[in-house]
């Protein structure tokens, strides 16, 4: 049976241009295995193997890189807290993991800045609710809010117009796909293995009589690849965003909250038109969708994203406009919770779409912000496709989904089905949750 590949990055290096060189796979027998190499299971994986150096753990990845998706795909701004209800957990996990970024970044010597962000009211009915925003950070514990005017709106950035804005001092901007490789190298450095090109495909119970498997009912789970290859362990932890729900059925367990794909296209300000953005500049929030709007956000590049709109793509992992894929296309459009989702917001769509095919429209949102901002002075850029957990009744799942089941194999399953936005930021925080979770259903 051939070995999958296991990554090792060099001493040192992270980022887009990170070197890894692969070796053979030394073993096949885990105690546990994280089923996706995104942020989230790589900062899960690394949470575990720290706190139980004596286990062996493994990363699975059905790609060839790490932080392939949407941990690679994102606006990468470290968020604050604000938006959240007081007291949630995704509140707590952002304030608490914003924090944890901060610090890990500095230990590590990954680059971050913290730019802050202006949430700006450009109109009248916008106000109350940017008031209701301010005192909602205050309660989460959001360092340094504070609302502010136009002429201060202006100071921060020359050419942002606004009525009011909420000032967040701390918000920054750091290259998740750097700190994910980082989270890599911390679980290697520990002793653990990471298998890319390792699409899992199957799962069962292994045979009492296995030949295969030298530690008998030791190591009792069997994950199988797309290749045909197979590992053993104990237990499981799937952490694989736009596949959660896909796993979940594989392994027995339910398929709900069901995942549907939304894609959101970013802009780019020409280069030379940069200098018009200091800093994260974010509209308030439609209350009914759970979508941040057009925001203007600086990168650690030096570039400047605008967006992103949000529309459902016909591929799960469809990051151009034309990408399809029948499975994905038909799994989606047949599932009665999207089109609850769908008459419910039916004027919200539509515009979003509009706005996907036409750069004018696209641009006119952004000048109620920047109003020099010119349709000559933007380019398409990327695309990021968010896994949206939703449920049958059309209901957006907006907070942290843990799942398992019954049965042999269940049991020994933890499916991390839903971690909402903003999961890069929370990663650190998130991974002490998961953590906990697995100490206490697997008793490790």
């Amino acid at each position: 049976m051939a070995a999958a590949a296991l990554l090792r990055p060099r001493a040192g290096c992270g980022g887009p241009g990170a070197l890894w060189r692969t070796q053979r796979r030394q073993r096949s027998t885990f105690d546990v295995a994280v089923v996706g190499a995104g942020i989230v299971g790589l900062a899960s994986a690394r949470e575990l193997v720290l706190r139980h150096p004596e286990l062996a753990f493994a990363v699975l990845e059905k790609e060839k890189e790490l932080a392939h998706h949407q941990s690679g795909h994102n606006s990468g701004v470290i968020h604050s807290g604000i938006y959240y209800t007081p007291g949630s957990l995704k509140a707590k996990l952002c304030v608490q993991g914003a924090a944890l970024c901060y610090e890990y970044c500095d230990q590590k010597g990954i680059p971050y800045k913290q730019c802050g962000k202006l949430i700006v009211a450009v109109e009248q009915d916008e106000i109350p609710r940017l008031k209701a925003l301010y005192e909602r950070g205050l309660q989460n514990n959001v360092r340094g809010l504070k609302l502010i005017g136009s002429k201060e709106i202006q100071a921060k950035e020359p050419f942002c117009r606004g009525l009011m804005a909420l000032d967040s001092p701390y918000t920054g901007i750091v290259n998740y796909k750097q700190v994910a490789e980082s989270y890599a190298e911390d679980f290697q450095e520990a002793g653990g293995t990471i298998l890319t090109d390792f699409e899992v495909t199957g799962m069962e119970m292994a045979k009492e009589s296995s030949s295969e498997n030298a530690d008998g009912l030791k190591y009792p789970v069997i994950v199988r690849n797309a290749k045909g290859e197979e590992i053993y362990c104990r237990h499981l932890v799937t952490c694989a965003g736009l596949y959660s729900d896909r796993l979940s059925e594989i392994s027995g367990c339910s398929p709900e909250p069901r995942i549907v794909p939304f894609r959101g296209d970013y802009l780019v300000l020409k280069p030379e038109k940069c200098y018009m953005v200091k800093g994260n500049i974010y509209p308030v929030p439609n209350p009914r969708f759970p979508f941040l709007g057009f925001h203007f956000t600086p990168r650690m590049d030096g570039s400047v994203w605008l967006g992103p709109n949000a529309v459902l793509a016909f591929k799960r992992e469809g990051y151009k406009l034309f990408d399809f894929s029948a499975t994905d296309f038909f799994d989606a459009v047949l599932y009665s919770g999207l089109w609850k989702l769908v008459l419910r917001n039916l004027s919200y769509g539509l515009n979003e779409m509009y706005r996907a095919c036409f750069l004018s429209a696209q641009v006119k949102e952004l000048q109620k912000f920047i109003p020099e901002v010119t349709v000559n002075d933007v380019l398409r850029g990327p695309s990021g496709v968010r896994a949206q957990a939703l449920d049958s009744d059309g209901n957006l799942v907006d907070d942290f989904v843990f799942d398992g089941g019954t049965g042999d194999i269940g049991s020994r399953i933890l499916h991390v089905r839903n971690a909402p936005s903003p999961a890069a930021t929370s990663s650190l925080a998130i991974a002490k949750m998961i953590a906990d979770e697995v100490k206490r259903r697997f008793d490790l």
